[in-house]
């Protein structure tokens, strides 16, 4: 079957494998089910799965952020805001010249993967007049060689579960961070923020500014880390000096340079976080704990039911509450997959060096990691590696190697990072863009090394 390639998502990981398979002259097409590039990033992206909220900045510099093959604009700020990311993203999409490669306004509703012994997939798309919103056209299927998943996993927002008792009957207003916008649903009012990570920080700094009273409610405490250490950002330092030691030496450089710059979270009074700094994705905020100082945020441990409008904490503590915001994380999922072809229970996914599904010949998922670092070099590190398989410059290993390989991976996660569904897809930055780098050479090599195994993954399989 020839060469084409079907991508699922304009966002950044969508439009990196746009860029890498149309510098390497492979065929593709791209849909995008809203009408422009950019997935979390576009503010009130008409494809309904941005959850940008008016103020927000990038946690990760922008020299951090940038795709190797485009950097940002030296003129950019430090912490560009979510319109520069927008604009630097259509900038990519028209400097390298393939914005009518990709279909917007039109929505991938089923991926179907060949039967047993068959080639391709079968794509059956929908387009919408007028947008998202609009009417859907008539169902449209088409063929193609590989697929690239790349829609994202911040986009279908995970509630807690189970909910609390009494949440049904609360008579205020409960929404989760992925709705929120603006700060005036939270003017005199008496706001309770859930959670500690960059959403819950960020929304209950801006609540406490015009709110009544805050409250940010947590069920572990967290290690928070300022943009800028000495001067620089943070990542720079980070990137620069402690990234390249041990992962041990990492955490105890980085424990010691927060304690210098801003002593212990419980100085401010944050729980104790009861793991090492490292061992969860980090919370980056320069404003949290001026306001708690201030003692413009009070802090509490997680809800443990609702009476009415009042809130109880698992202290024993309560206060009436107008408006809960729940900052409780993301499900991974793909409504176009069939749950019996990719599973997504408890947010883990099967794949072998986070891209390739051992199961499905030539199904691949770009971006579905959660780094210490940010996703969109990696996502483009990891599109060239998809194009070199795709175009047979580069082979798998076998079967059992590759499950091998997401025992390891998994062992590796449980005894680092703390237990939860945050942590089912994280990686080093640096760590995991050498294991690309290195799986690029040893693929190139297994092509050169056993010509006849060129495209030999399920012969691979049964061997």
């Amino acid at each position: 079957m020839d060469q084409r390639v079907c991508i699922v998502g304009a966002g950044s990981s969508g439009i990196a494998a746009a860029q890498v398979l149309h510098a390497r002259g492979i065929d593709f097409d791209c849909f995008e089910v809203g009408s422009e590039v950019g997935g979390n990033w576009r503010y009130d992206n008409d494809n309904g799965m941005s959850s940008a909220y008016r103020s927000l900045h990038i946690n990760t510099s922008r020299q951090l952020m940038e795709f190797a093959a485009y950097p940002m604009p030296e003129d950019l700020p430090d912490y560009p805001s979510h319109w520069q990311i927008a604009r630097y993203f259509d900038d990519f999409v028209d400097h390298f010249g393939f914005r009518d490669r990709i279909r917007f306004r039109t929505e991938v509703v089923k991926v179907q993967p060949p039967a047993r012994g068959g080639q391709g997939y079968a794509v059956t798309v929908r387009g919408r007049a007028g947008g998202p919103g609009g009417v859907p056209g008539e169902p449209e299927t088409l063929r193609y060689s590989h697929v690239i998943v790349a829609n994202g996993h911040h986009w279908d927002p995970r509630w807690p579960e189970p909910s609390f008792a009494g949440a049904e009957t609360f008579p205020g207003t409960q929404i989760h961070a992925h709705y929120y916008r603006t700060p005036e649903i939270f003017e005199g009012k008496r706001v309770l923020v859930l959670g500690i990570g960059n959403s819950a920080t960020d929304i209950a700094v801006e609540a406490s500014r015009v709110a009544r009273r805050t409250y940010l409610a947590m069920r572990r405490g967290a290690h928070v880390i300022p943009k800028y250490v000495f001067g620089v950002p943070t990542d720079h330092l980070t990137d620069s000096v402690i990234a390249r030691m041990p992962t041990r030496v990492q955490q105890l450089a980085m424990a010691a340079t927060l304690r210098l710059t801003q002593g212990r979270v419980t100085d401010y009074g944050l729980p104790r976080p009861d793991h090492a700094v490292l061992h969860a994705h980090p919370t980056v905020s320069d404003d949290l704990l001026t306001r708690l100082g201030h003692g413009d945020i009070t802090v509490l441990p997680t809800i443990d039911r609702f009476e009415g409008s009042k809130v109880f904490f698992v202290d024993g503590s309560a206060h009436e509450i107008d408006v809960v915001v729940y900052c409780t994380g993301y499900r991974v999922s793909f409504p176009f997959l069939d749950a019996r072809v990719v599973r997504t229970a408890d947010n883990h996914v099967d794949l072998y060096r986070r891209v390739v599904d051992p199961e499905h010949d030539g199904l691949f998922f770009l971006g579905l990691i959660q780094p210490l670092g940010a996703v969109m070099p990696l996502a483009e590190a990891q599109a060239e590696w998809v194009a070199d398989l795709v175009g047979g410059e580069a082979a798998l290993p076998s079967y059992d190697e590759m499950r091998r390989q997401i025992r390891l991976y998994d062992e590796a996660l449980r005894k680092r990072y703390v237990a939860s569904k945050r942590h089912t897809i994280q990686v080093d930055f640096h760590k995991y863009l050498a294991e690309i780098r290195a799986e690029r050479r040893a693929g190139r090599a297994r092509v050169s090394g056993a010509p006849r195994r060129r495209r030999a993954f399920r012969r691979d399989r049964r061997s």
